[in-house]
C-alpha cells in the first residue's frame, strides 16, 4: 500500500523542482524527504525520480504518481470533513492564516462569532503574506487562510486549493497632502514616475504590485522605502517620503495629511482552504463568521 504522506511529498518535489525546496516547504531537513521518496520508490516497486546532473527529476511513473496525488489528497479531505461533520459539536484546533489588514479589520469580528458559538473549537491566528499561504496549508501548517490578489498580480490556478471570493476594493495612490505637483487625476501613476516610491518588502505581493502596475504606465519605480505595514507606510506617505499604493481596507490607519486618487486596479480577497477541506465543519464555520464580517463592509463586499 502507498504511504500518502510519502506521495505528498512527490508532488511537491514535481511541483517545486528540488529537494531543498520540499523540505523548506513541508518544514523539515533534506535528508529527510530524500528518505521519505526512497522508501515509496521501494513501496511503488520502480524508479520514480532519476538524477540529472545535481538536480533530480522525475520518471514518467514518478510524473503519474504525483498527477494522482492531488485527487487522493482531496478525497482524504472530503472523508475527514464527513466524519468531523458525524460529531456533535465542533471541537479541536483550527489554524487560520490572514495577511495584516485583515488581521486588523475583517478577522477580529469573524473570531469574536466563531468563538461564541463554538467554544470548544481552539482558534489559532497566523499573521503572514499571502505568497506564503499555499505552502502553509499544503503542510497541513494552517487550515483556512485569508489570501489576496491584484489585477496585475493574479493568482496562479493551484488544483491543491479551493477558494471563494470575500472583498473586492480600490486600490488608491496614496501621497502627502499638499505636496507640489499633485499628480493628474486622469493618469495619476505616470505622474509620480520622477518620484520616490514606498512598496512592500521584496517577495511580497504588495511590492511585485507596485513595481508591475508602474511598468504597465511605462516606468520602473523608484524605490526608498520598504514597508510591509500599511499603516507605517501612510505614515511615511504623509511625511512626505515618497508615494504608495494602498487598498481601500488599509485606510483605517490613514493618519492626518495624505491625498488619495482612486485607481482602477482592484484588489481582491479569497478564502482558501485545502482543496476537497470547504466540507469540513470547522472549516466552514470560519468561512461563513468571516461573510458575516466582510458584510461589515459593504463598499467592498464581492458580489
Amino acid at each position: 500500500m502507498l504511504d500518502i504522506r510519502k506521495m505528498l511529498l512527490l508532488r511537491e518535489l514535481s511541483r517545486l523542482g528540488t529537494i531543498g525546496a520540499v523540505a523548506e516547504a513541508q518544514f523539515c531537513t533534506p535528508s529527510a524527504v530524500s528518505q521519505q521518496l526512497r522508501a515509496l520508490e521501494r513501496e511503488a516497486g520502480v524508479p520514480l525520480i532519476r538524477r540529472a546532473g545535481r538536480r533530480v527529476e522525475l520518471t514518467a511513473a514518478g510524473t503519474d504518481l504525483a498527477d494522482r496525488t492531488g485527487p487522493v489528497l482531496a478525497l482524504l479531505e472530503q472523508a475527514s470533513a464527513s466524519l468531523a461533520a458525524a460529531r456533535r459539536e465542533l471541537a479541536g484546533e483550527l489554524r487560520i492564516g490572514a495577511f495584516p489588514t485583515a488581521v486588523r479589520t475583517v478577522l477580529p469580528a469573524a473570531l469574536v462569532a466563531l468563538g461564541a458559538e463554538h467554544p470548544r473549537l481552539e482558534l489559532h491566528v497566523t499573521e503572514l503574506d499571502p505568497a506564503d499561504v499555499p505552502d502553509a496549508l499544503r503542510s497541513g501548517a494552517l487550515d483556512i487562510a485569508l489570501v489576496h490578489e491584484y489585477d496585475y498580480v493574479p493568482a496562479e490556478p493551484d488544483p491543491a486549493l479551493a477558494t471563494e471570493a470575500l472583498l473586492d476594493e480600490t486600490v488608491f495612490l496614496a501621497l502627502a497632502a499638499g505636496t507640489p505637483g499633485s499628480p493628474d487625476r486622469t493618469d495619476p501613476v505616470r505622474a509620480c514616475r520622477t518620484r520616490s516610491w514606498i512598496a512592500g518588502s521584496p517577495g511580497t505581493l504588495c511590492h511585485l504590485m507596485t513595481v508591475r502596475l508602474c511598468q504597465a504606465a511605462g516606468f520602473t519605480p523608484r524605490i526608498r522605502h520598504y514597508a510591509d505595514d500599511f499603516g507605517a507606510v501612510l505614515t511615511l506617505v504623509a511625511a512626505g517620503q515618497g508615494v504608495a499604493l494602498v487598498p481601500e481596507l488599509a485606510l483605517a490607519d490613514r493618519p492626518p495629511g495624505v491625498e488619495l486618487a482612486p485607481l482602477t486596479a482592484r484588489r481582491r480577497t479569497l478564502i482558501a482552504c485545502r482543496s476537497g477541506g470547504s466540507g469540513h465543519p470547522a472549516v466552514a464555520a470560519c468561512s461563513a463568521a468571516l461573510r458575516a464580517a466582510a458584510a461589515g463592509y459593504p463598499a467592498f463586499a464581492a458580489g
